[in-house]
């Protein structure tokens, strides 16, 4: 059984506090992303790491058990102990209180991996290391895995649902707060429940499902996740739009990408590097009205040319000499 460094897998201390851990996480998941990275199978293998150790570090339960479960790891190394002797059963499917766990506490349940494929988009289930920890009531023991993907229903694949189910989290793309989406929740007694993300959501923004099941009301707390081309601001989004030098002197045209469209931008001429085009209408949906949206913020991104020839360099001697009369 490997033992899993979740502090060094985020790249942060012990002693990290809740917005350390949560601004680690949210860098490296973006940039291991399986969008951002299709066919990386390393990636997406870093990505399923990372997703895991945020599920420990970020739960102060989880945590708490994990931290006392490394200090005896440890010792236990020091003493010159070998993995398969060591004592797993004092651990296995604890849920987060004293070794052993209590009665009554830990739950597991088994997915088809067609199921997982359509609740959370192809990841895999957790390692081994962390089932044994936090699997359910008496856990998985070292070297075993049940039948399909063994999880704790209180923190799965980014979709938080506790028992009873009374509250939910899920992460959802910008492209997917632009457009709308959805879940797919399963219960403890197998029920599955499609809950639809609207338009226009925000980290924060809670969805409530009714009456679920029969079971009482599911609150959802969504977290939009960082987008690599634009940076939300409200319900506004700020683009960086590239422009060509002679195009920032003398002015022109450059096409600017919103979620749902591509225009065309004219630039003025003598535009400087930062200028930024509020361009009306082509940010995100309002959550309340999802017909009205922000504004697109597009950002002039002035680049200068490289490689010039000697003609050129010859000319931009003689702008300059004209410029310092």
């Amino acid at each position: 059984m490997e033992y899993k460094d979740y502090y060094r897998t985020l790249g942060v201390s012990r002693t990290a506090d809740e917005k350390e851990i949560k601004k680690a996480y949210r860098k490296l998941a973006q940039q291991y992303h399986p969008d951002k990275n299709p066919g990386d199978k390393a990636a997406e293998q870093r990505f399923k790491e990372i997703n895991e150790a945020y599920t420990v570090l970020s739960d102060a339960d989880k945590r708490s058990k994990y931290d006392r479960f490394g200090s005896q790891w440890e010792q236990y190394e020091r003493a010159g102990g070998r993995p398969e002797d060591f004592d797993w059963g004092r651990w296995a499917g604890a849920p987060g209180g004293a070794p052993g766990g209590t009665p009554g506490g830990g739950y597991t349940r088994t997915i088809s991996p067609e199921e997982f494929e359509q609740m959370f988009g192809g990841s895999s289930g957790f390692s081994n290391f962390f089932e044994t920890l936090f699997g359910g009531r008496g856990g998985a023991r070292p070297g075993r895995r049940t039948a399909g993907y063994g999880f704790d229903p209180s923190t799965i694949g980014g979709v938080n649902i506790p028992q009873p189910a009374t509250e939910a989290t899920a992460q959802v793309t910008l492209d997917e707060a632009f457009h709308g989406t959805t879940r797919v929740l399963e219960r403890s007694d197998r029920t599955r429940l499609e809950v639809n993300i609207p338009r226009g959501v925000q980290t924060g923004s809670k969805v409530r499902m009714r009456g679920a099941a029969g079971q009482g009301d599911i609150v959802i707390t969504v977290e939009v996740l960082a987008d690599a081309a634009y940076l939300r601001e409200g319900d506004n989004l700020r683009v960086s739009v590239p422009i060509d030098l002679y195009t920032a002197l003398l002015g022109g045209e450059a096409q600017v990408t919103a979620p749902d469209t591509t225009v065309v931008l004219r630039i003025p001429a003598g535009t400087q590097n930062g200028k930024v085009f509020r361009l009306r209408g082509l940010g995100m949906p309002h959550l309340k009205k999802p017909e009205n949206r922000g504004d697109l913020l597009a950002v002039a991104e002035v680049r200068l040319p490289t490689h010039l020839s000697d003609r050129e360099k010859q000319l931009f001697e003689e702008l300059r000499q004209i410029r310092a009369r």
